[in-house]
């Protein structure tokens, strides 16, 4: 079965709606992990909306599975990953105006600045995945980019409103993850992804890692983080739906 990303940003989101101490996102992530994380992911943003620097800092002491940093390919950001040296570093899109991440990197346009953060990220010992829409294009223009790995955008089939679309952009996700095995990427996925919705996109061939937040940091804040992720980690095996 695919691993099991925790992202934790909305911990600290609710953190700074107050600018109080707690609830405090290092927490919650080791009581994911106790509670089964494979890996803790968090968005360092470049207005800091939620995860702060001296979050990262600590997380980077502290997680004892994987860390993952989803960050835009800048120059102050590849700084930041290049002194806390994460296991992986998600390089994602990002506009100031956003709620969330809103839609997949445009690899085909990235440019040279993305290669460079490519390059130097992964000179420093940091895996490298790139977050993009379930795209051919978009798979290629990854693996011409050097990226070890990609993470597929999952928002439409999570967003969809009935059968028949739902399944039709899951076919889309599976498509672009084998497109992606056969070019030797690794295949990470998410977005979107509940308790509801996440076993079909578990059960796809070859994933290796899903990473999902939103859902596990509502539960959690009702029946607390571990016990979240067990459920999370059942809903993956198609149990307790």
């Amino acid at each position: 079965m695919a691993r099991l990303g925790v992202n934790i940003d909305h911990v600290a989101t609710l953190r700074q709606a107050r600018r109080a101490p707690e609830p405090d996102p290092v927490h919650a992530a080791v009581l994911a992990e106790l509670g089964g994380a494979d890996g803790i992911t968090v968005h360092l943003r470049s207005d800091r909306r939620h995860i702060q620097d001296h979050d990262l800092e600590r997380l980077g002491g502290v997680v004892k599975t994987r860390l993952n940093v989803e960050m835009a390919a800048t120059r102050e950001m590849v700084r930041i990953a290049l002194r806390v040296k994460p296991d992986q570093v998600t390089l994602v899109p990002e506009r100031p105006a956003e709620l969330t991440t809103e839609g997949g990197l445009d690899v085909v346009r990235g440019g040279s600045a993305l290669r460079r953060a490519v390059r130097e990220l992964q000179a420093g010992g940091i895996e490298v995945s790139l977050f993009i829409d379930p795209d051919r294009r978009q798979v290629e223009a990854s693996q011409a980019a050097r990226a070890r790995a990609i993470e597929i955008n999952t928002a439409a089939y999570a967003e969809a409103r009935e059968g028949r679309a739902r399944a039709a952009a899951l076919a889309t996700v599976a498509e672009a993850a084998r497109h992606a095995l056969a070019l030797r990427l690794v295949v990470h996925a998410g977005h979107g992804l509940t308790y509801r919705n996440v076993a079909p996109v578990a059960a796809l061939p070859g994933l290796a890692e899903l990473n999902i937040g939103h859902d596990i940091v509502a539960r959690a804040v009702l029946v607390g983080m571990e016990r979240a992720v067990r459920e999370m980690r059942a809903a993956m095996r198609g149990e307790g739906n």
